[in-house]
C-alpha cells in the first residue's frame, strides 16, 4: 500500500464542494470548497511571513472555524503543527515554544500579549488576514509517515512530553472511528472539547476524511448543545462525564426528548459513574463509551452502537485497525483480572519529541504501556478501573478511585465526587473525598451509604466539602489539585 494519501481536504472539497464543511451557533458557515479556499488563502499568507515546508508553527486559541482553517493551512504548506493549551501559564506555553522548537505562534488578538511575554515570534490571527497572499507549492499529497502535530501531554510530575502524531495516526484514528460508528450522509458532529486537545483536533481531520459538517462551538454550554442537538441537526456530540452530567440535568429540566436522528454521545476522558450511564438508558440517550489517550491520537477503544445497553459501563473492543491487552504482574492477565492496558496499532505515537527516553520507557515489544488500569470480561469488553498513579493501597487492599466516586456520585445529595489517597500512619494509605453538594447530607448518611455497597477499606476516612472540583480545559478531573488540597488540609469535615 502506498504510503501517501491525497490531501484530505483538497480532495473533500473536488469530490464535494458544495457540502457543508463547518457551521457555528452564530449562523457562520463554510462549505468543503470554501474551506479548502481559506485554507489555502491563509497558507498563502503564512508563506508571506516566511514560514515553509518543515517550519513549525504553535497555535494558541480558543475553538473557531479559523482556527480549523490555519490547521488545514499549515497541512498544505508541509508545516508542523504545536497546539498549546488555552488554560496554561505564560512559563508553561514557553517552555513548550521552546521545547518544540517553534518558529511562529499563532494566535487571537486577546491573547497578543500574553503570547508576546513567551518570547516567541507571534502573529495574530487578526494580523495574518492583512498579509499579502504568496505563491507557494501546496501539499497535494500527505505522506502518512511524516509527522503534523505535536500535542503535550498534561503530566502532574516534570515537564510534559510532546506527543508526535503522524498523518497516518490521524488518518487511521478517524478510519478506526468510522468503522465502528458507521458513517451517514445526515452526520453532523459537535464536539465541545478543546481542539488544542486530541479529542477535539480528531474531528478536524474525520470532517475533512468522512465529508461531514462540524458544529463548531468555542466551549462547553449545554444549552447551545441541546439547541444544536434538537434544532440544527447534529448526531454526535463528543463529551467527557461532567458534559453529559450537565446536559441529562437540562434534559429533565426542559423536559424535551432527542430527536430519533441523533446518534450518540460519544464519552470518554475516563470512568464514568454507572449511575449516570444508566440514567442516560432511561432517557432513551444512546452513549458509547470510548478509551483513549493523546499518545493514540484520540480512541482506541470504544463500544459498538449494538453493545451500547448490553455492555453499560465498559469502554468496549479496540477499534478495528487496533490491538489491546492487559498486563498482569506475572505476565497477560486472564478475563476479570485487572492490570495494565497496552495497545498497540496504527494511531498510536512514535513517541515524544525530543525524548528517547521516554518514548523508550513507554513502549514494551511494540505495545503502548498506557499506565491505566483495567480488565477485559470473558467476552473481550475493556472495563477501564483508573490510571496507576492513582491507585490507592491501603493495608495491602487496591482502592479504585473511580469505584468508590461511582458509588459516591451514585447518592442523590451528591452532585460530584473525587477521591485521592492520603497518607496514613497505620494503612499506608486511605480514601479521602471531595464533595459537591446537591442537597444538605450529613458525613455519617454518607458512610452509612458506602458501607452497604463497599469493603471497609475502600470507604473514604477523610471528607472534604468544595464548591467546585478541579478540572481541566477538556473537563477531566486534576486529582494532583486534590492532592495540593490535602498537603494544606483545607476544608476538612472530619
Amino acid at each position: 500500500m502506498s504510503d501517501k494519501i491525497p490531501h484530505w481536504l483538497q480532495k473533500q472539497a473536488e469530490l464535494s464542494p458544495n457540502r457543508l464543511a463547518a457551521e457555528t451557533p452564530e449562523g457562520r458557515k463554510l462549505t468543503f470548497r470554501q474551506l479548502h479556499e481559506a485554507a489555502d488563502n491563509a497558507a498563502g499568507r503564512l508563506v508571506t511571513l516566511g514560514i515553509t515546508k518543515g517550519s513549525r508553527v504553535a497555535v494558541l486559541s480558543p475553538n473557531s472555524v479559523d482556527m480549523i482553517v490555519l490547521i488545514h493551512a499549515l497541512s498544505y504548506i508541509g508545516a508542523t503543527l504545536i497546539l498549546l493549551n488555552t488554560r496554561l501559564t505564560i512559563s508553561e506555553w514557553t517552555y513548550q515554544l521552546q521545547d518544540s522548537e517553534a518558529d511562529l505562534l499563532l494566535a487571537p488578538a486577546a491573547y497578543e500579549q500574553a503570547a508576546r511575554e513567551t518570547g516567541a515570534a507571534v502573529c495574530t490571527m487578526e494580523n495574518l488576514g492583512q498579509q499579502a497572499v504568496s505563491a507557494y507549492t501546496r501539499c497535494t499529497e500527505l505522506s502518512l509517515d511524516n509527522v503534523f502535530s505535536i500535542i503535550y501531554t498534561s503530566g502532574t510530575t516534570g515537564n510534559p512530553k510532546g506527543v508526535e502524531h503522524t498523518y497516518g495516526n490521524h488518518w487511521w484514528s478517524a478510519i478506526g472511528s468510522a468503522l465502528n460508528l458507521g458513517l451517514s450522509q445526515h452526520d453532523k458532529w459537535l464536539s465541545p472539547l478543546p481542539m488544542f486537545h486530541v479529542g477535539g483536533l480528531s474531528t478536524i481531520f474525520k470532517s475533512a476524511i468522512y465529508g461531514m459538517p462540524l458544529y463548531v462551538t468555542k466551549s462547553f454550554d449545554e444549552q447551545t448543545v441541546q439547541t444544536a442537538i434538537m434544532q440544527h441537526g447534529v448526531t454526535i456530540v463528543s463529551v467527557v462525564t461532567v458534559m453529559l452530567q450537565r446536559l441529562l440535568r437540562l434534559q429533565e429540566r426542559d423536559g424535551v426528548t432527542y430527536p430519533e436522528t441523533f446518534r450518540c454521545m460519544l464519552l470518554g476522558g475516563g470512568p464514568a459513574p454507572l449511575h449516570l450511564l444508566q440514567e442516560a438508558k432511561t432517557r432513551a440517550i444512546p452513549v458509547f463509551q470510548s478509551y483513549g489517550m493523546t499518545e493514540t491520537a484520540s480512541q482506541i477503544v470504544t463500544l459498538s452502537p449494538e453493545d451500547s445497553l448490553r455492555k453499560l459501563g465498559s469502554a468496549g473492543k479496540a477499534l478495528v485497525p487496533a490491538q489491546l491487552r492487559i498486563k498482569g504482574t506475572f505476565g497477560l492477565a486472564q478475563p476479570e483480572e485487572a492490570g495494565e492496558i497496552q495497545v498497540k496499532g496504527p494511531m498510536i505515537t512514535n513517541g515524544y519529541y525530543r525524548n528517547a527516553d521516554a518514548t523508550a520507557s513507554a513502549f514494551q515489544d511494540g505495545w503502548l504501556a498506557t499506565g491505566d488500569i483495567g480488565y477485559t470480561d470473558r467476552e473481550g469488553y475493556l472495563y477501564v478501573l483508573d490510571r496507576r498513579k492513582d491507585l490507592i493501597i491501603s493495608g495491602g487492599e487496591n482502592v479504585y478511585p473511580a469505584e468508590v466516586e461511582n458509588i459516591l456520585s451514585g447518592h442523590p445529595s451528591i452532585q460530584e465526587a473525587a477521591v485521592v489517597g492520603k497518607a496514613d500512619a497505620r494503612w499506608g494509605m486511605v480514601p479521602a473525598a471531595f464533595l459537591v453538594k446537591q442537597q444538605e447530607v450529613s458525613i455519617e448518611e454518607l458512610q452509612a451509604y458506602c458501607e452497604q455497597r463497599l469493603a471497609r477499606y475502600k470507604i473514604p476516612k477523610n471528607w472534604h466539602w468544595v464548591e467546585q472540583l478541579p478540572r481541566n480545559a477538556s473537563n477531566k478531573l486534576m486529582r494532583y489539585k486534590l492532592q495540593e488540597l490535602l498537603k494544606e488540609d483545607s476544608g476538612s469535615c472530619s
